[in-house]
C-alpha cells in the first residue's frame, strides 16, 4: 500500500496544481495503448479542474506489476480514481492551509521525489537473468572465498544462576537421552525461550554458531564462551561436562546438530551472483547520478556548524534493559 501510495503523491505532484500546465509544442505521448484522443478524455472534473484518462492510466503505469495487477477488476479501478481525486482534494486543501511550507512536509516531498528520480535511474538495468554467463561465472572465479560454507554448530543449552546446579546437572546429563535433556531444560533453565513449544531434542535451542574468530557465524544469543566451548565437544549429542560461566549465568551446553565445510558449486551459487551483479549495476547508477549532481551543483558544508549540533536522547528506565 506505501508503494501505492508514494506512487499517488508524485502523480498528483505532478497534476493536481490549479494553475494550467505549459503550453508546449510537443504535446506529451499518451500512455501505452491509448491513442491520443483517448488519452485525452476526461474521466472526472475536480473542482476547475479536469483528470482524464490519460493521466488516470499514467498514474497506473507508475505503479510496478504487483501493484498494477491489483487494479484488474472495474471496482478495483473505481475505487483508485477516487483515491486520486481524494489525494488532489486533499493536497489542494493542504497547500491553501500552507502545510506544505512545513519543514517535515517539504523534506517528505523531497524524499518521495528522490526515490522517484533514484527509480529513473534503474531503467534499461539489466535484469539478473540478463546478465552475460560469462560475467557471472568470471564472479564465481575471482570471489570463491566467499562461497566457502565453514562448519556450522547447533548449540542447546540449560541456562542457570549456580555454578553448583549447574554442575549437577552436567553430571546427570552424561549419556543422557534427548527427553531427559528436554524435562532439565523446561524445569531447571532460566532462559526466556526455556518453555518454547518444540521438541524435546530442541529444548534449549540457541541456534547456530562457527567456529570463533569467523565473523560470518556470529550469533547474539550465543556468548563467546559458549560458542568456544561448544567447538570443544566431540560428537553431536554431548552435553559439555564443564558448565560455562557467563556473567552471572551458567551455561550446560549441547551440541544438538552440526554441518561439515563445504564449497557451494557454480550451480549452487549462480542466482546468488546474478542478483547481487543486478543490484551492483543499479546502485553504480544510481551513485554516478549522484556524483553528476554534485557536480553540476557544488556542496560546501560547514564543518564547524556541524559539530555545533547536539543529538539529546530520552532517558533510559533502568527497568526496561536498555532496550
Amino acid at each position: 500500500m506505501r508503494r501505492i501510495l508514494l506512487a499517488l503523491a508524485v502523480f498528483v505532484a505532478a497534476c493536481s496544481s490549479r494553475k494550467p500546465p505549459p503550453v508546449t509544442d510537443a504535446a506529451p505521448a499518451p500512455p501505452a495503448e491509448l491513442t491520443p484522443a483517448q488519452a485525452a478524455q476526461v474521466l472526472a472534473h475536480v473542482s476547475d479542474r479536469t483528470l482524464t484518462l490519460g493521466d488516470f492510466a499514467s498514474a497506473i503505469e507508475g505503479m510496478d506489476q504487483f501493484d498494477r495487477m491489483r487494479f484488474q477488476a472495474p471496482q478495483r479501478r473505481k475505487e483508485l480514481l477516487n483515491e486520486i481525486i481524494d489525494v488532489m482534494l486533499l493536497a489542494d486543501e493542504a497547500r491553501e492551509k500552507h502545510e506544505d511550507k512545513e519543514p517535515v512536509t517539504q523534506q517528505e516531498v523531497r524524499q518521495i521525489l528522490r526515490d522517484a528520480l533514484l527509480k529513473k535511474a534503474q531503467q534499461g538495468a539489466p535484469q539478473p537473468a540478463d546478465l552475460p554467463s560469462s560475467e557471472v561465472k568470471a564472479y564465481f572465479a575471482a570471489h570463491k572465498a566467499d562461497f566457502h560454507e565453514p562448519e556450522r554448530r547447533r548449540i542447546g543449552a540449560i541456562v542457570v544462576g549456580s555454578p553448583a546446579v549447574a554442575a549437577g546437572l552436567a553430571a546427570a546429563l552424561q549419556g543422557a537421552g534427548a527427553s531427559r535433556w528436554g524435562e532439565l531444560v523446561r524445569s531447571k533453565s532460566i532462559d526466556a525461550q526455556a518453555k518454547a513449544n518444540v521438541p524435546l531434542d530442541l529444548a534449549g535451542d540457541l541456534g547456530f554458531v562457527t567456529a570463533p574468530g569467523d565473523p560470518r557465524g556470529d550469533n547474539p544469543r550465543i556468548p563467546q564462551e559458549v560458542r568456544v566451548a561448544a567447538f570443544a565437544l566431540a560428537r553431536v549429542g554431548d552435553v559439555g561436562a564443564t558448565p560455562v560461566p557467563v556473567g552471572g549465568r551458567v551455561y550446560v551446553i549441547k551440541l544438538t546438530s552440526k554441518t561439515d565445510p563445504h564449497d557451494r558449486t557454480f550451480a549452487d551459487a549462480e542466482r546468488t551472483i546474478r542478483v547481487k551483479l543486478a543490484q551492483d549495476n543499479i546502485h553504480a547508477r544510481q551513485e554516478a547520478m549522484i556524483d553528476d549532481l554534485r557536480t553540476r551543483f557544488p556542496v560546501k558544508v560547514d564543518e564547524e556548524t556541524l559539530r555545533t549540533v547536539k543529538v539529546d536522547l530520552p532517558a533510559v528506565d533502568a527497568g526496561d534493559g536498555g532496550r
